[in-house]
């Protein structure tokens, strides 16, 4: 947090543990109702931390399915970029390893005369729990 210009308060350290606890990002209201079982914390509270930390780049907001977002971390030298996997069928979003699917920055920046700021891969399916249901 300090190599972005943010000072450690302790309902942003909570939030930030709460999301890099997790296997899979996290809807807002998922890490508020974590942060509440043990701390008194504001829901809005939440969402103005969540939205900082977004515009800091230390956590990613994405695309959840519908009109929905999830949070994660942001990729960082301990937590490399990496696709989701989003269940068509339940609505889970989870984290692929980062080498399941490689895409080639390198060349999309050389074609593309643009700045490049971030790339979201989500690869859209049915998981293997709900396989079972057909």
């Amino acid at each position: 947090m300090k190599a972005s210009g943010l000072g450690l308060t302790p309902n942003r350290q909570r939030v930030l543990e709460v999301i890099g606890n997790n296997s899979s990002p996290l809807s807002a209201q998922q890490i508020f109702d974590t942060l509440s079982r043990t701390d008194n914390i504001n829901r809005v509270t939440v969402y103005r931390i969540l939205d900082l930390l977004v515009d800091k780049g230390l956590v990613d907001r994405i695309n959840g399915g519908g009109r929905s977002f999830v949070y994660g971390l942001a990729p960082n030298e301990n937590h490399p970029a990496h696709p989701h996997f989003y269940c068509k069928s339940c609505g889970n979003l989870e984290c692929l390893n980062p080498q399941s699917l490689n895409v080639d920055l390198q060349h999309m920046q050389r074609t593309f005369a643009g700045l490049i700021e971030n790339v979201e891969v989500r690869v859209d399916g049915v998981c293997k729990n709900c396989m079972k249901n057909f």
